[in-house]
């Protein structure tokens, strides 16, 4: 009996295979355009695996266990023939590992070479997540017509900028990967990666940030360095952008996200962009996970064995709507015709006095402030997290509403249920004691008991802070329904460390700065000042009076734990 074979199948939730007898051909040379050797490993069935389709796996990550486990054997066993490449640098493919950087080249000469190859047959699909969807999004305009489907999960086509805004730089997610691949072929790499872990986050804490990759690991690290000098925006960082291939994609795409990823945006941007260019059969899976999750291997597979493996023999996937969506708060999957669905209209809820939140426009009132220290910074709680040994998703937020430094407002109890599926934004009028400053919002569902759960949120750093500011604060999309009975509540804040680094309040550049200073806070909420969070609701007639008187705040009485709301986590480490 395979062990290995039936824990997959387990796992991923998958029928029976057609065969678990297969076999591996280690160490096939591919050779690229520059003269490197890339190597990969060949997995097929025993009997009768030539001419199979083919799914093209090209990862970073090595070619056996997390990887090779839960993504070639459950392929191999239901229909395909599985090619899976080592990316240029890593696990013996020659040349250096400079992520992200020779995806596109490199793709598309493996491409070349696995057409010509004896046992390929007539089709293939590109199938990964994180880094490898990346690899397709590199290579997606210019497929040979062999390729039948792409199956990117939790990933998109510029993968790390979004990290590196200069107006939001999202220091864990480039840290915590840069560390991990740098020692991810040292011997027992994955033990070594959790007992390190909170020497991770303290190294997350260095000043200046210059020097937390040697506190991590004991020396400088190429990557490390390049994301702490570098803004999304910089040349440095052109070659690795391929946003402006989306739109000429012509093959079949079955994108798989999560709410709490932290590739969401720009995975939805890159399905929006194909929904608009006409794309024939693009289509679009969100559930409500986070980037290490099981869920998304699960539903990945699904879609490369029922639409990947269709399209590649020549059939018509199963007919369903191109997107489909799981709606928190209704614990459902619902279908939609395209992202953003329809019917959807961007409704304000201004911050009010006394802690309320209302669709009414604010009256006269004086600003609510905090105090924000970098030293002593807001953390991050839950939602868009990658770190090991750190929650994601879904959680109570009670001891991050109970800091000084965290203000919240909460509509009345609902009287119909309010259902937000969209983009999701707020505008905070804002004053900060320091001209740099940051401002984190983000949106929770308060239920019957008073416990508050997370459901989205957004940061934006702000230079002239010093002055009342507008400031526009992108927040992760979403699909909830807050219940009758529940309360809506928006949390401002001014950080949400490590996922977000501190803002030093100094204005010196982020790999330098040494100097921590505190700053006093102030969020307006007036006539002049209409601080609001912009939600897409869709309204009943009812809804249109059920929550839109202002309460104040009143104090919650929880009289036992919190129960936590998470989202399951599970398989590889992998960004």
């Amino acid at each position: 009996m395979n062990l290995n074979s039936h824990l997959v199948q387990r796992l991923l939730r998958l029928p029976p295979p057609l065969t678990r007898d297969l076999t591996i051909e280690r160490d096939l040379r591919v050779p690229m355009r520059d003269g490197a050797v890339l190597l990969a490993d060949r997995w097929a069935p025993k009997s009768g695996g030539d001419g199979l389709p083919t799914a093209l796996i090209r990862a970073p990550y090595g070619r056996a266990g997390l990887t090779a486990g839960p993504m070639a054997r459950p392929l191999a066993e239901r229909g395909f023939q599985v090619l899976i490449q080592s990316t240029r640098g890593t696990f013996g493919s020659e040349g250096a590992f400079d992520p992200l950087r020779r995806e596109r080249e490199d793709g598309l000469d493996t491409l070349d070479w696995v057409i010509r190859q004896p046992w390929f047959g007539e089709s293939m699909i590109l199938y990964g997540s994180s880094y490898l969807g990346f690899v397709q999004w590199a290579v997606a305009d210019a497929l040979p017509p062999q390729v039948k489907a792409m199956i990117p999960g939790v990933s998109e086509s510029a993968l790390t900028l979004d990290f590196l805004r200069g107006d939001a730089f999202s220091l864990e997610t480039p840290f915590v990967w840069g560390v991990q691949v740098a020692g991810q072929e040292r011997p027992l790499a994955m033990p070594r990666q959790l007992l390190r872990a909170k020497k991770v986050r303290r190294a997350l804490r260095t000043l200046p940030l210059a020097q937390a990759d040697t506190a991590a690991l004991g020396h400088h690290d190429d990557y490390i360095q390049n994301i702490l000098a570098h803004d999304a925006g910089s040349p440095f960082w052109q070659g690795l952008d391929h946003r402006h291939r989306v739109p000429d994609i012509q093959v079949p795409v079955s994108s798989v996200g999560g709410w709490y990823d932290i590739f969401l945006p720009g995975q939805l941007r890159d399905h929006r962009a194909m929904q608009d260019a006409g794309h024939p059969l693009a289509r679009l899976t969100v559930g409500p996970w986070a980037h290490i999750s099981m869920g998304v291997g699960q539903t990945a597979a699904a879609e490369a064995l029922d639409f990947g493996l269709a399209l590649a023999r020549g059939e018509e996937p199963a007919e369903r709507a191109p997107v489909r969506l799981f709606v928190m708060g209704e614990e459902k999957w619902r279908d939609f015709p395209s992202w953003p669905p329809p019917g959807y209209e961007p409704r304000r809820f201004h911050l009010q006095p006394g802690g309320a939140l209302s669709t009414e426009a604010p009256a006269g009132s004086s600003p609510d402030g905090y105090r924000y220290d970098p030293a002593d910074p807001t953390p991050a709680l839950g939602g868009v997290r990658m770190a090991f040994g750190e929650q994601a998703g879904r959680v109570d937020n009670a001891a991050l509403e109970a800091r000084p430094d965290v203000l919240t407002y909460t509509t009345s109890v609902l009287e119909e249920d309010a259902e937000v599926v969209g983009e999701v934004s707020a505008e905070i009028f804002f004053r900060s004691s320091l001209p740099h400053a940051d401002v984190f919002v983000r949106l929770c569902d308060v239920d019957a008991d008073g416990r508050s759960t997370n459901v989205c949120d957004g940061l934006i750093s702000l230079t002239g802070a010093d002055e009342i500011t507008p400031a526009t604060v992108t927040l992760w999309p979403t699909a909830y329904r807050f219940r009758r009975g529940h309360r809506i509540r928006v949390q401002v804040s001014s950080g949400a460390f490590p996922r977000y680094n501190r803002n030093p309040g100094t204005g010196e550049p982020r790999a330098t700065a040494t100097t921590l200073r505190t700053a006093d806070q102030q969020v307006f909420h007036d006539p002049q000042h209409p601080s609001a969070v912009l939600l897409p609701v869709r309204r009943t007639r009812r809804q249109a009076s059920s929550y839109v008187q202002p309460e104040a705040r009143e104090e919650e009485t929880r009289t036992s734990p919190p129960e936590r709301v998470t989202v399951n986590r599970a398989g590889s480490p992998e960004a």
